[in-house]
């Protein structure tokens, strides 16, 4: 059984402390090497469940407006999100046979170049939208995105969750490259919680064994608990990818990504994350499970929801004490 049932309740206030391992030179030196890995330019901007036959999928990726659709072949294109007519918002014009048809004037799109208007390289990956802005990520272009190991699509439970925060990318990843905040910072969901492996500050800039090694366990109510072994890489410069070892749902992925958007009116930063989950396990129950997905999606996005509330207050902080030059370390 996936269930262990703990032999008592420690109250959270005399569990073990995680500070002195939680060093913040060796987040820092992670975060550092994890900033220096290639991105291609490729940002992520939605659910592929979220490009819908009539209407397009929009975003902005530092201020850079990106409008996405499918053609009339269901291919994804995409490109600038305003008309080069007048200027007007893609975003709010409707798709009609593979084609936007500005609200403005009419001027239709088919995703070729036209009128000034060109293409931007974009990819679905069948969990999530992608689109390539070189002017912005100022890398060597790649033709596709870096797209984590998955379980097989077809087998996997998915789901996608969307918040924005005021804070950077790097924010949003040192939060997940620091594993210890765990069962300090939601124990409503997380308890028992070891940090068995942790990079060290000459682990490899490639990523090779670069990796934080977790055993904790999920509750479910006071003492029920499903008991896992979990690593966190960082695979790119603004994503972190958690996958499940060992325990239940082994092979399963959470990918967080972080999108820069640009400031906000006040001139600060806002960023964007997009989390992907997709859920496996070898249990006989697990098909049905999957055949539930439209049930079970609000489910999964409000369990993604509730740890994000906390832990985008966690990064929106380490941005505020950035940018007031008080961040230790």
């Amino acid at each position: 059984m996936p269930l262990r049932l703990r032999r008592r309740a420690i109250p959270w206030e005399r569990q073990r402390p995680t500070w002195r391992e939680a060093r913040p030179a060796l987040i820092a030196a992670a975060l550092e090497r994890a900033g220096a890995r290639p991105s291609g330019n490729w940002y992520v901007l939605g659910a592929s469940t979220d490009v819908r036959p009539a209407r397009p999928l929009s975003g902005t990726v530092e201020g850079v407006e990106v409008v996405v659709w499918r053609d009339a072949r269901g291919r994804l294109v995409g490109g600038p999100g305003a008309c080069p007519h007048l200027g007007a918002p893609l975003a709010d014009s409707p798709v009609r046979c593979g084609t936007l048809v500005c609200h403005w004037h009419g001027l239709a799109l088919d995703g070729a170049p036209f009128a000034g208007w060109e293409p931007l390289p974009v990819h679905d990956d069948g969990v999530l939208v992608w689109a390539r802005l070189d002017a912005v990520g100022e890398e060597p272009p790649t033709p596709e995105p870096l797209v984590p190991g998955r379980p097989p699509r077809p087998t996997a439970l998915a789901s996608v969750w969307r918040g924005v925060g005021t804070c950077e990318p790097e924010d949003v990843v040192a939060n997940r490259l620091d594993p210890w905040h765990g069962a300090w910072f939601h124990p409503y969901s997380f308890v028992d919680l070891t940090v068995v492996e942790a990079p060290g500050e000459s682990a490899h800039p490639d990523g090779d064994g670069d990796r934080f090694l977790v055993d904790v366990s999920f509750r479910l109510t006071g003492r029920l608990v499903v008991p896992v072994r979990a690593e966190f890489t960082a695979p790119g410069p603004r994503t972190v990818v958690m996958r499940i070892t060992e325990g239940e749902g082994t092979g399963s992925v959470v990918e967080s990504h972080a999108t820069p958007l640009g400031p906000d009116p006040n001139g600060r930063p806002r960023t964007a994350v997009v989390e992907a989950v997709l859920a496996t396990s070898d249990r006989p129950g697990f098909p049905l499970a999957r055949r539930l997905a439209p049930a079970l999606r609000p489910l999964m996005r409000a369990v993604a929801g509730r740890l994000w509330r906390d832990d985008l207050a966690y990064a929106e902080r380490r941005a505020h004490l950035r940018a007031r030059g008080q961040f230790p370390g």
